[in-house]
Formats: structure tokens, C-alpha cells, sequence
């Protein structure tokens, strides 16, 4: 496979670098860098790019996608994470949308698409719930018709940024019945104020709130806010779902991330006090994972020049999301043998007299908190277990 880019696409690099540059402030990459961002710093970036024409690369153009080619998207990608920039949150953009596009109705589309794209609506996803996480089909959240109506019971768990969301999109169970449990699921859109809709923050561990417990007690929820066909969400579901793993492999902002390691590397020392970058055997793990991770970059090219030539994400979508999991996960355990002892875990929220403020360099506290809190990414967007079984199906066909 060729990388090398054309005169055209090194031309369209320029343009990304010099829009970045220009309108991706000192104020916003602090903000960007901060654990405590609010809804307004989450979505500046977004409604900057939205005004541009560039918040949504991969949508058709028809719906206000921007008609780039793999090339020019996978350029995209690069240059916001060469700049850190605050990531688009994937929720509306690249999971929710591309459901609305392809099996929403007319009036649906011209509802949520144009807010989904502007930045002026922040989705959530109503999916896991206790007991129901990698084993979706047993969701027990349920939604009855009543009239032009569908009353919502039922409670979601780890509910990402549920707290600032004007709107979810939940799987209900509509028919207890079926035969089979994937066959009595339906794909609702949920408006996060209606009567009924209670969030409940969900602490972690070093003090953040980034997740919720999302109840529905009586909701009442318009029937043409459902998705497609009564019963059918299942099929919605696995669409989603294969866009989102698509999304989780992360290629660009990990190869960000063996940049900083390098640096990290390179600050810090061996029991010989040499640079840690100049140990054999550390520089032979960050050989390995950029190895591994320049394959996981060849396959997404691949998935995207497929998905241009007008076919969905198929499993390879699993293959990116566990090898990306893996190599994200694999960026924290380094980052952590490399600052060693200085990776005590940092909690916020310590009182302003407290004595137990983190000692050490400045990029060693949140070391642990991210080691910690990267646990996870092997786990949502289905769990990489489930996802190696995918894999042995659609792919080696055991």
C-alpha cells in the first residue's frame, strides 16, 4: 500500500494544518487539556468545525457530510490528533447519525441530522443496564404502546456524559414474547428533559463523573420517535455498533500517544541513571507497540477505502476495536513502568490544606487515573471477548 500522498492531498494537509492552527486556540487546548470539561468545552470545537463544513467527514454528502475521500479523512484524523484537539464526541456524530440516515424516516433526518451536525444537540446512549452489557439481548428496559405513545420503563447503566445530554438513543424491549430475545427489541430516541428521566451520577474512583445511572419511570415517548420498524432495533443495534468499534480504534491519538511516551522516555531514567529511552529493553516495548500499531493503521485505511466504495462496516470493525483497546491499554501500562513510584494515583477534589497532593513531575500524577480508567476500553462497545468470537464467525468461519 502506497502512504506516500499526492500533491493534492499534501495541499489538502496544509489547509487542515493551517485551519487548525488558526481556530484551535490557547484558551480551547487548555481547556482540552483540563479533566474538567464542561458541556461548553466539549462542544466548542465541534461548532467551530460545524461552521467550517467538517464536523462529520464520514457522513454522506447529502446530509452535510464533506465528500473527502479515505485519504483526505485519514489526513483529518491525523492533523487533530497532531494538535490535540478536543475530540468530537462520538455519540451523535458517529453512532446515532448514521442510524438516522439510514433507517430514520424523512422527517426524522430533517429533525436531528442538522443539530447532530451543528453541535447544537449532545446525545447519549441508552444501551447497557445491570446484567445486560456484553449480552445486549437481554435488555429489560421496557417500552409499551399506549395511543401515539411508548411508556418507558427501565433503568441504563454507564451512561457516558448522560448529565449533559438534551437527547439518548435507548434499545427498548416491545415485545417480551418473541421467540428470540433480539427479535423484541425497538430503537427509541428519548428526549433527556421529558417527565420521568432521572440521571444519577456515577463517582469514579479519582473523583471524575463521567459516567451515570440513566431511570426511566414513565416516560412517555412519541412513536415517530422511534427508529425504523417496531421490533427490528436489534438490526439497528449491530449497525451502531460496527460504526462505534470502527471509531474506538483510535489510531491517530495513539500515535499521539507513542509521542509522548518517547518524551516521557526520555525524562525519565534507568537504574543506571542513563534516559529510560536508552534501555534496551524499554525502547524494544515501544518497538513492538508501534509495530503493532502501523498494522492496526493499515487496516483501517483498508476499512475505509471499503466503506468509500460504498460498503458499511463489516467485522473487521471488531478486528480495529480489539487491536486498538489493546494498544491504547498498552500506551497507560508503559506510561506507568516508565514514571514508576511517581505514579501514585492522584484523587480530585483534595482540600486546598491537604498534604497529599502528588509529588514528582507534573506529567507523572495522572498517570494512574488513566491507567485506571483505560481498563474500560476493552470492555464497552462490546467487550473484546465478544468480539473475538465475531471474529472467529464472520471472519475464519469456525
Amino acid at each position: 500500500m502506497n502512504l506516500d500522498f499526492s500533491p493534492q492531498e499534501i495541499t489538502f494537509r496544509d489547509e487542515v494544518r493551517a485551519f487548525i492552527a488558526e481556530h484551535f486556540s490557547q484558551d480551547l487546548r487548555k481547556k482540552s487539556s483540563s479533566e474538567d470539561l464542561n458541556r461548553e468545552d466539549f462542544m466548542a470545537w465541534h461548532k467551530i468545525l460545524g461552521k467550517k463544513g467538517w464536523s462529520a467527514p464520514a457522513w454522506p454528502q447529502e446530509y452535510g457530510g464533506t465528500g473527502w475521500s479515505p485519504t483526505q479523512r485519514y489526513i483529518f484524523s491525523e492533523e487533530n490528533a497532531r494538535a490535540e484537539t478536543t475530540p468530537l464526541l462520538p455519540f451523535g456524530l458517529n453512532m446515532v447519525a448514521p442510524v438516522i440516515y439510514t433507517f430514520g424516516s424523512a422527517e426524522q433526518k430533517q429533525r436531528f441530522l442538522p443539530r447532530i451536525l451543528s453541535g447544537e444537540d449532545w446525545w447519549c446512549q441508552g444501551y447497557s443496564e445491570p446484567g445486560s452489557g456484553s449480552d445486549l439481548a437481554s435488555v429489560r428496559t421496557k417500552a409499551e404502546r399506549d395511543g401515539d405513545h411508548y411508556i418507558v420503563n427501565g433503568m441504563k447503566t454507564w451512561t457516558t456524559m448522560a448529565q449533559f445530554a438534551d437527547w439518548g438513543f435507548f434499545l427498548c424491549r416491545t415485545d417480551p414474547q418473541a421467540k428470540k430475545p433480539q427479535e423484541g427489541i425497538s430503537f427509541l430516541l428519548i428526549h433527556m428533559k421529558s417527565p420521568g428521566v432521572t440521571v444519577r451520577p456515577i463517582i469514579m474512583l479519582d473523583g471524575g463523573h463521567e459516567v451515570n445511572e440513566v431511570y426511566l419511570d414513565n416516560v412517555r415517548v412519541p412513536a415517530d420517535q422511534l427508529i425504523g420498524q417496531e421490533n427490528q432495533g436489534w438490526t439497528y443495534a449491530k449497525f451502531l455498533l460496527a460504526h462505534e468499534r470502527s471509531g474506538i480504534a483510535g489510531v491517530a491519538r495513539s500515535k499521539k500517544g507513542v509521542e509522548r511516551l518517547r518524551q516521557l522516555a526520555r525524562a525519565e531514567r534507568a537504574d543506571d541513571g542513563s534516559p529510560l529511552i536508552e534501555e534496551p529493553e524499554f525502547e524494544r516495548k515501544i518497538a513492538e507497540l508501534e509495530i503493532e500499531l502501523m498494522a492496526l493503521e493499515y487496516t483501517e485505511l483498508r476499512t475505509l477505502a471499503r466503506e468509500q466504495a460504498g460498503a458499511g462496516p463489516g467485522p473487521e470493525s471488531s478486528l480495529l476495536k480489539v487491536k486498538g483497546t489493546e494498544i491504547q491499554q498498552r500506551l497507560t501500562e508503559l506510561a506507568m513502568e516508565a514514571v514508576g513510584n511517581y505514579a501514585a494515583p492522584y484523587f480530585r477534589g483534595f482540600p486546598a490544606d491537604s498534604n497529599e497532593y502528588p509529588i514528582g513531575p507534573d506529567y507523572a500524577p495522572h498517570t494512574a487515573p488513566l491507567y485506571f480508567n483505560m481498563r474500560k476500553a476493552s470492555i464497552y462497545g462490546g467487550s473484546n471477548e465478544i468480539q473475538h468470537n465475531i471474529i472467529a464467525k464472520m471472519v475464519l468461519g469456525l
